[in-house]
């Protein structure tokens, strides 16, 4: 029989081979492309061309300002063949740059001739409407309104964010000189143009017609508001502003996410509502800012149809509305009390919500009616010297102090829930700071209520004694709550270290009697009892 075929088995290589590796060439680092200098770009070919179109429009926008004034200074024709000449002058430099638009070679200047026609055209509808008094204010509104759409509508057809620019800017520029002045009409004019471009700003992403449409009604609200004051019609005009501006920002991110002229427009919307309540009356200050920051507050708390950064600063602008109608209408400690409670609230909508926002915007109420109490309502000098004080003034720095005490606890545990920092064990100073405010609203509250249970110096050195004592009862509290939990351990010691130092600075030498003898002995009893009863927790653990 023959004996069996060998085995077969794969060939292998007498050692392994190490793989293969491509190599790639170094690449040269990036560099960015050398940005132009002015002389590069005023030495390209057709540079000088478009200067001097530019310049000529300008030039010229302005020499017919300067001959409708001197029309009027000089009493030339009559307010009707005024403005039909002003008409026919902006048609013809409009219909010229259509002309010149068809070849190539003249686009140039048809921008610039087409851009200072149409805004002759509507600077003779502000004429014909406020200088000559010939036109009523509606029908140079729809005159206005229409040749801005008309110059806009050229624009958007020749794919011209430049005209679009030009466009609006040489109304918004020329207006002022026309009317006379900042006013609540020209301020309305200026709306006018600013909404003629929203359709232009949702087909095109053009941020400089945003931002040369939007911010000239802004800056023209708060200049009639410091120069005319606070009338009705100064109030209006910039209620009107806010809200045009507010909308077609709202408009513009709904289609373009973060789009920075948008979101500038959005920030600054609330300005002129804001200047003009700083100059009303008290009882119309107040709802005018107030009305402001509710509906910039609706904005934020749907925020959801906002994407992006829109709605955290509409809720932004609106707490700077509602702080400063707050700050208007309430003085006296009603002014912390107030904004203290608003603290609280945003600390519930920034739990509620997990929004920082929220969390930081009531770190900013807090903050600023904290400072408010201590200057005015819950001195340092109500707690530690022995002064007489009115019953009213005593209740109102007992009710600030509680509202101290719960923000100072409520404002860290809620940034400790929403992860904005950790617990005392490793975040140890902003705890101690929140502490520290914590241990002061207690005093004001022990304090107030022992001085209006007990009137005059007896309830000062009772207040007092007992604010060491309970000092020293929330320490053994949080002691034997920490046994598990760092963070009420590390709170719990601070605490004794507190105790014991206002009992060595402040108990030994302002207190007096029985007052020094109790402060001493409760706050050395309930030390030994915590020191005792700590010790046997932690051993039988």
């Amino acid at each position: 029989m023959p004996p069996p075929w060998p085995p077969q088995y794969a060939w292998q290589p007498p050692y392994p081979q190490p793989p293969q590796q491509q190599y790639f060439p170094p690449q040269p680092p990036y560099q960015p492309a050398p940005r132009q200098t002015l002389g590069e770009k005023l030495g390209k070919e057709g540079a000088g061309s478009r200067v001097l179109a530019w310049v000529g429009g300008g030039v010229t926008l302005l020499g017919v300002v300067l001959l409708l004034v001197l029309a009027v200074q000089r009493g030339w024709l009559g307010p009707l063949p005024r403005v039909l000449v002003g008409a026919a002058f902006g048609l013809a430099l409009t219909g010229t740059g259509v002309w010149l638009h068809r070849k190539p070679a003249g686009r140039t200047g048809a921008f610039a001739l087409a851009a200072t026609g149409i805004a002759t055209l509507y600077l003779d509808a502000v004429a014909a409407t406020s200088l000559y008094e010939y036109l009523p204010v509606l029908a140079g509104l729809a005159i206005g309104l229409a040749i801005t759409v008309g110059g806009l509508l050229v624009a958007v057809r020749w794919e011209s964010p430049l005209l679009a620019s030009a466009v609006v800017v040489g109304c918004v520029v020329c207006a002022p000189m026309i009317t006379g002045g900042f006013s609540p009409e020209l301020v309305t004019f200026l709306l006018m143009v600013q909404l003629a471009t929203t359709p232009v700003q949702l087909r095109r992403d053009w941020s400089s017609l945003t931002l040369a449409a939007g911010i000239p009604p802004l800056l023209a609200s708060v200049i009639a508001t410091v120069v005319e004051g606070g009338s009705w019609a100064n109030t209006a005009a910039a209620a009107g502003t806010s809200v045009v501006g507010v909308g077609l920002a709202l408009i513009v991110v709904r289609r373009r996410e973060n789009d920075p002229a948008a979101l500038s427009v959005l920030a600054t919307a609330v300005v002129p509502t804001l200047v003009a309540a700083l100059v009303l009356p008290k009882v119309q200050a107040v709802p005018v800012a107030a009305g402001a920051g509710v509906v910039l507050l609706a904005v934020w708390a749907a925020r959801r149809f906002w994407s992006g950064l829109a709605g955290q600063l509409a809720g932004l602008a609106g707490l700077l509305a509602i702080l400063q109608a707050t700050v208007t209408q309430f003085d006296g400690p009603a002014r912390a009390g107030v904004l203290l409670g608003e603290a609280l609230l945003l600390v519930v909508a920034a739990l509620g919500g997990r929004n920082r926002l929220a969390l930081g915007a009531a770190l900013a109420f807090a903050t600023l009616g904290g400072l408010i109490a201590v200057f005015f309502d819950v001195t340092p000098v109500l707690l530690i010297v022995p002064r007489p004080h009115s019953a009213a003034e005593l209740a109102g720095a007992l009710a600030v102090s509680v509202l101290i005490l719960a923000v100072s606890v409520a404002l860290p545990w809620a940034a400790a829930r929403l992860d904005v920092f950790k617990g005392p064990a490793d975040d140890l100073p902003v705890w101690l700071l929140a502490g520290v405010a914590a241990l002061y609203g207690a005093g004001g509250v022990v304090l107030s209520g022992s001085m209006l249970a007990v009137p005059g110096r007896p309830g000062f050195l009772l207040g007092h004694a007992l604010i060491t004592v309970s000092w020293t009862v929330a320490a053994l509290v949080l002691l034997l709550r920490g046994i598990d939990l760092v963070a009420l351990r590390v709170i719990g010691l601070v605490l004794v270290g507190a105790a014991v130092l206002k009992l060595v600075l402040f108990d030994l030498s302002a207190l007096d009697g029985l007052a020094r003898v109790g402060a001493f002995l409760g706050a050395g009893l309930v030390l030994l009892a915590a020191g005792s009863r700590y010790a046997r927790r932690v051993t039988s653990r």
